[in-house]
C-alpha cells in the first residue's frame, strides 16, 4: 500500500495518469473525474479520463468533456492509455466489476491505483484509498483529497470548481439528502467562490431534457406508476419496447424513480427496467429503510441505504412479482 507521503512524492513530478469511473457514469462520476482532471493538468501531469461506457448528453457541457475516451467505443486507444499509466485514479466505484471489461485491464496494470469513493464494501485492488461512506459524493472526497491531503487548495480553479459542484449537487439530490450536511454546504460555498456558477449548472443538468425524455417521464407517471399503499411502496416498470418507443437514450431514465418516492407516505420506490441483457432495478427510500440490503440480497447489487441498484437475468414480469413478494419481508419496516 502507498502512504500519503509516497503518493505526494509520486505526484511531485509529471506522470502519465488515467482517471476512470463506473459504467453509465452519472453527474458525480463525471464531475469528480473531470474535476480531478482539471486539477492534475495544472500540475503538469499527462491525464486521460476513460469511461467504460457512454453517459448522459446533459453532462457533455462540462469542462474538458471533449477529452474523454469511452472504452467500449475505442478499446484499443483506452487500453494503450491504461498500459502506459503510472497512476490510475478510480473514482466513485470500489469494485472492478463496476467498470466492466475495463476492470481486468486496470487489475493487471502495473500502475499505482488510487481509489476515491463513498460506497460500502470496497474490493482490495487499490494501493491508496481515500474512502468515506458518510460523504455525500465522490466529488466531495476529491475536494477533500486536493485541499486537505495534497494541500493544494489554490489549484481549485473555475473548471475544477464547476465539475466538483456538479458532482456534489447531483449526488446529494440538489442538497436535499441527509448526507448534505453543514460541511457539504461549506464546500459548495467555497466552490461557488472559486467560480462555480450554481444557477447555470443546475439549469444545464436539470433543465436540459429532450422532448422525448419529457414525454417518456409523462408516460411513466400516467401509465406505469403502481402504488402499493399496504407497503408504502411505489413501482414503475418499463419494457424495452417502451424505451424504444420514446427513443430513450443514456440518462433518460435517470431521476424517474424519485418521482415515485415523492408521493406522500411512500417510503420505498422502485424503477424496474427491461434492458437488452438484464432487468435493472433502481431503488430509493426514505429514513432508515435499507434499499441497499434488498439490492444486495436479491438482485446482485448494492449501494447506499437510501439509493441502491441491482440487475438480474429474468423476465421483467417475474422480477416485478419477485420484488413485490420481497416486500412482505420488510412490511413492518415499511409501515413503521
Amino acid at each position: 500500500m502507498l502512504t500519503l507521503t509516497d503518493l505526494k512524492s509520486l505526484l511531485a513530478t509529471p506522470q502519465k495518469i488515467v482517471i476512470t469511473t463506473h459504467h453509465k457514469p452519472d453527474g458525480d462520476a463525471m464531475g469528480s473525474s473531470l474535476g480531478l482532471y482539471a486539477y492534475l493538468i495544472q500540475k503538469g501531469h499527462h491525464v486521460q479520463v476513460i469511461t467504460p461506457t457512454d453517459y448522459p448528453a446533459f453532462l457533455h457541457w462540462m469542462p474538458n468533456n471533449t477529452n474523454v475516451v469511452i472504452f467500449n467505443e475505442d478499446e484499443a486507444k483506452a487500453a494503450k492509455y491504461v498500459a502506459d499509466a503510472a497512476i490510475i485514479f478510480c473514482l466513485d466505484f470500489n469494485t472492478l466489476s463496476r467498470i466492466n471489461e475495463l476492470g481486468e485491464l486496470v487489475r493487471n496494470s502495473d500502475a499505482k491505483k488510487v481509489m476515491i469513493d463513498h460506497h460500502l464494501e470496497p474490493e482490495d485492488f487499490d494501493d491508496y484509498r481515500h474512502w468515506n461512506i458518510n460523504a455525500c459524493a465522490a466529488a466531495q472526497l476529491v475536494f477533500d483529497f486536493i485541499v486537505n491531503e495534497l494541500k493544494d487548495g489554490e489549484f481549485i480553479n473555475k473548471d475544477v470548481a464547476t465539475c466538483l459542484y456538479t458532482g456534489i449537487m447531483t449526488d446529494s439530490g440538489s442538497f436535499r439528502f441527509a448526507s448534505a450536511n453543514a460541511a457539504v454546504y461549506r464546500i459548495a460555498a467555497d466552490l461557488i467562490d472559486k467560480g462555480a456558477e450554481h444557477d447555470k449548472i443546475h439549469q444545464l443538468v436539470y433543465d436540459n431534457s429532450s422532448e422525448d425524455r419529457l414525454r417518456f417521464l409523462g408516460y411513466c407517471l400516467s401509465n406505469k406508476l403502481e402504488v402499493l399503499p399496504e407497503f408504502n411502496t411505489a413501482i414503475i416498470s418499463v419494457t424495452k419496447d417502451e424505451l424504444a418507443k420514446y427513443k430513450s437514450g443514456t440518462g433518460d431514465t435517470e431521476g424517474v424513480v424519485n418521482y415515485a418516492l415523492s408521493i406522500n407516505g411512500i417510503r420505498l420506490a422502485a424503477l424496474i427496467i427491461e434492458r437488452s441483457d438484464k432487468v435493472k432495478l433502481s431503488l430509493r427510500s426514505t429514513g432508515d429503510f435499507p434499499a441497499n440490503e434488498i439490492c444486495k440480497k436479491y438482485f446482485n447489487g448494492g449501494g447506499h441505504r437510501n439509493a441502491a441498484g441491482g440487475a438480474i437475468e429474468k423476465p421483467l414480469k417475474d422480477v416485478v412479482n419477485e420484488f413485490k413478494s420481497i416486500l412482505l419481508e420488510y412490511k413492518a419496516q415499511l409501515l413503521a
